[in-house]
């Protein structure tokens, strides 16, 4: 990996985004104020903030509880499948201008039953917009259902027998929400029952948790895929086997920056994470409330960390590595990448 010796913005700003796949967005964590405030209107529902920029000054946290209380109390604007269906379509329109050529999006199923919301609403109402990206936007894309750490292993065993009529709609599950005291060992029975069922398994672990909840999700849930990991750089056995083993990384740094993982952008282990051979992918997480779509992530990292172009193909290429995709699909892609002009 190569730094650029002269200046931060040693890339125009204008320049025209990578090809990229995006594998770490929580769709609920799309929801722009705009949006919220129409889809209250929508559905009769009162914020607690007076106008869209107010909402938007709340989206300041101290760290990652913080801001889960204001993600999840905002979630009550959706309701029915219009709901998710508006929110989907609007992530992939600022994906596609941002890139984004195949996206595999996160939903939190349990935020919406604890509301009422059946399973099948939220699940028919993305794939609506989810069934006609390739068309309308030039993304394919899969559908990852996350469990909530923070509730119980019952609860998320309760939420994937509720899924299985909808399974064949869902590529992978995942792992989210507040990571401090819920390690992955907590769910070692649903993980189970999600391979048995053929889905790919990805888990976030080793952004406020430790190094230990990384192995735990590779030995314990079997994961195709870590969400976040930034803090296997603790643990220099963890990180080897990483890299032999080429497990995908799914690192969000303007979030890390905003919940308070990473004080400085230019401080980010991204760089070093390259250097060691990490298969690392750079992505979005909760755009709407961390200040950055897809682009705008590769964009902050090339001018915080000084990353060259080739350094951007890297990771451009490395999203695509770690998708969920065939292998014609994902050859096809690479191919993009490879031929794409700055």
């Amino acid at each position: 990996m190569t730094r650029v010796p002269s200046s931060p913005s040693a890339a125009p700003a204008h320049q025209k985004p990578f090809p990229k796949a995006e594998l770490h967005l929580h769709i609920e964590g799309t929801l722009e104020p705009e949006l919220a405030f129409a889809l209250a209107e929508r559905n009769g529902v009162t914020l607690p903030y007076a106008t869209e920029d107010e909402l938007r000054r709340a989206y300041s946290f101290a760290d990652l509880q913080s801001f889960l209380n204001l993600y999840y109390a905002l979630m009550a604007v959706l309701r029915t499948e219009d709901d998710f269906a508006d929110l989907a379509d609007a992530y992939l329109a600022r994906a596609q201008a941002q890139g984004v050529r195949h996206a595999e999006i996160f939903f939190d199923p349990q935020a919406h039953t604890a509301r009422g919301v059946p399973i099948g609403t939220v699940v028919d109402g993305l794939s609506r917009a989810l069934d006609t990206a390739q068309e309308k936007y030039g993304i394919s894309t899969r559908l990852i259902m996350c469990f909530l750490r923070d509730e119980s292993a019952e609860s998320a065993l309760t939420t994937f027998e509720a899924a299985r009529p909808h399974l064949h709609r869902i590529a992978a599950v995942g792992l989210d929400s507040a990571e401090v005291g819920h390690p992955p060992s907590k769910f070692q029975e649903v993980y189970a029952l999600a391979r048995e069922a053929g889905l790919k398994c990805v888990a976030h672990a080793g952004e406020e948790g430790p190094p230990a909840y990384v192995w735990e999700a590779l030995d314990l849930l079997g994961v195709d895929r870590v969400d976040h990991g930034v803090r296997c750089m603790e643990d220099e056995r963890l990180v080897a086997r990483l890299v032999a083993e080429q497990i995908p990384l799914t690192v969000c740094p303007l979030s890390n920056v905003r919940l308070r993982v990473i004080d400085d952008l230019a401080d980010h282990p991204l760089p070093a994470m390259l250097d060691a051979g990490l298969l690392v992918t750079v992505n979005s997480d909760d755009p709407a409330y961390f200040g950055g779509y897809a682009d705008d992530n590769f964009t902050a990292v090339r001018d915080a960390l000084r990353l060259d172009e080739e350094t951007l193909r890297t990771l451009a290429r490395n999203s695509f590595r770690a998708a969920f995709l065939d292998e014609a699909t994902r050859e096809k892609y690479l191919k993009e990448v490879d031929a794409h002009q700055v």
